[in-house]
């Protein structure tokens, strides 16, 4: 089969926002289903631990001391404080991954979203919603591992980061895991379709025949010059 385009092997860089609790670890995971060509990028934090939680698979747990340090070395893409802790996205690995092909997936703050979009143009963004914020809080309060005082700040962030909807180019409602997930991969490969991806449009030597006989204005359309 002839091939007239040829377009851009660089991974697609996904920016995924959403209030905590609206479970975007989870419709990552499901991803996985539907595409295994992406890594999740693995964030500094310094909060603490929670049940379940792996170092260096959920978050990199580092001290304050080591994160500050990070910062005086312009380690991080986009750092932000917030609810009482400091969260970074590591510049380390993600050109890496780009360049190899691979899409990444951020998952950060809106501040985050934001500081990266000033920085990287081509990104995605998509902001994950919940269905409704009845269903977020009662998902905060089935974590079971925060206090009440840290469920209502959180509450509250999930009002305002969803006030900056506008400033993202998708928005996927989390009714269902399965259902989010699916439209998620639909946008990555969507963007894959880009013409700003097209690196070269080429014409292989019988497709040239066809262009130069319409040039001159000749019969072509005959078994012997059709493709």
């Amino acid at each position: 089969m002839s091939k007239i385009l040829k377009s851009s092997g660089r991974g697609s860089l996904i920016v995924l926002s959403g209030p905590s609790g609206c479970g975007k670890q989870s419709v990552c995971e499901r991803l996985n289903e539907y595409n295994n060509n992406f890594w999740v990028s693995v964030s500094c934090t310094t909060r603490k631990p929670r049940l379940g939680d792996e170092d260096g698979i959920t978050y990199y747990f580092i001290s304050e001391e080591e994160f500050k340090k990070k910062i005086d070395n312009d380690e991080f893409l986009e750092y932000n404080y917030y609810n009482g802790n400091y969260y970074g996205t590591l510049k380390a690995n993600i050109e890496k991954y780009l360049e190899e092909g691979v899409d990444v997936i951020l998952e950060v703050d809106v501040n985050g979203a934001l500081s990266i979009k000033h920085k990287i143009k081509e990104a995605i963004f998509i902001f994950l919603m919940p269905p409704t914020m009845k269903d977020l809080i009662l998902r905060l309060k089935k974590r079971g591992s925060e206090s009440n005082d840290k469920i209502i700040s959180r509450f509250k962030t999930a009002y305002n980061e969803i006030n900056e909807v506008s400033k993202y180019n998708y928005v996927i409602v989390n009714d269902e895991v399965d259902n989010a997930a699916r439209k998620m991969n639909s946008i990555i490969e969507a963007q894959k379709c880009m013409v700003d991806r097209i690196e070269e449009v080429y014409l292989d030597n019988p497709e040239e025949e066809i262009h130069e006989l319409l040039i001159d204005n000749k019969e072509f359309i005959n078994k012997d010059t059709i493709i």
